[in-house]
């Protein structure tokens, strides 16, 4: 096994009452990223920068100060503990955003209005387009559990997660997914946002997932919409996934676990195979 260390931004714990934003320690360069191959960057959160041979891919892009509600001047809600790895401005050109629901710290109507680009897919959950401003992006398409389309040489199929949907609290109607993208030669699964499901063992086939986005916090007390980093581990590998990238983290206060807790519990869940964990910091970058 080999050692294990992660920076503490800024030194020391991160408290309640930190006022700032701490810039995050590492920064991705998706610029030397080449057309072939598969590359990730943790951004902060839930947010990836995924680049499978040559076509870029976003999940819940939450790149501002703040998640809550979009007032267009500015944001009321939470606020980020640590900056994004990349700021929208940085990012390279993105084929398709995916979305997994319309929580507000995993579909944030101010970045997404920043990646308007009539070049752009977005693939969100069921009954969220509404959110989206859709006539300033190339297509959006909403998938229910089971379905599934291309974007270029993606296939993106939606499966079903234990979580809920709803932005407000009456719009209990709306859906939310986790997504399993394939290419000719990677196999990509996003969790999303999940508590313990068997769910993961569905999406297990003779070819392995190269890599699994899997969230890993907020589970403190919130352990029957969120997934202990032991219990995101387990379902990568009921999924069948070689590497897993954690995800939902080190980013907002969402939860009463201290900072590093998720990220430790998820190294030792991986037992003496520390390295199939791809990442434990943001900003840091895998390369397949």
């Amino acid at each position: 096994m080999h050692s294990i260390v992660l920076e503490r931004p800024g030194g020391g714990e991160l408290s309640r009452e930190s006022c700032g934003i701490r810039e995050a320690a590492l920064r991705p360069h998706p610029e030397l990223w080449t057309d072939q191959g598969l590359y990730a960057a943790w951004l902060g959160h839930s947010s990836v920068l995924l680049k499978i041979d040559g076509t870029t891919v976003l999940t819940d892009p939450v790149l501002g100060r703040r998640v809550g509600i979009d007032f267009k001047l500015f944001t009321l809600g939470l606020k980020r503990l640590v900056g994004p790895a990349l700021r929208v401005r940085e990012l390279p050109k993105i084929d398709l955003i995916l979305l997994s629901h319309a929580h507000f710290d995993h579909f944030d109507t101010a970045t997404l209005q920043r990646l308007e680009d009539r070049g752009t897919r977005v693939v969100t959950a069921s009954r969220t387009a509404d959110l989206l401003r859709a006539n300033r992006y190339a297509s959006v398409t909403e998938l229910g559990w089971g379905e599934g389309t291309t974007a270029g040489p993606l296939e993106v199929r939606a499966f079903q997660v234990k979580h809920w949907g709803a932005r407000m609290q009456k719009d209990t109607y709306r859906g939310f997914n986790g997504y399993t993208i394939e290419t000719e030669s990677y196999r990509v699964l996003f969790g999303g946002d999940t508590a313990l499901t068997g769910s993961f063992r569905q999406l297990k086939t003779s070819r392995p997932f190269d890599l699994a986005l899997m969230p890993i916090g907020a589970y403190n007390p919130w352990i029957h919409s969120h997934c202990t980093p032991e219990q995101a581990v387990q379902m990568a590998n009921e999924a069948g996934a070689d590497f897993i990238l954690p995800i939902h983290h080190q980013t907002f206060r969402l939860s009463r676990e201290p900072y590093f807790e998720p990220i430790e519990r998820a190294y030792a869940a991986a037992g003496s195979a520390t390295d199939r964990i791809a990442l434990g910091q943001i900003g840091q970058e895998f390369h397949l």
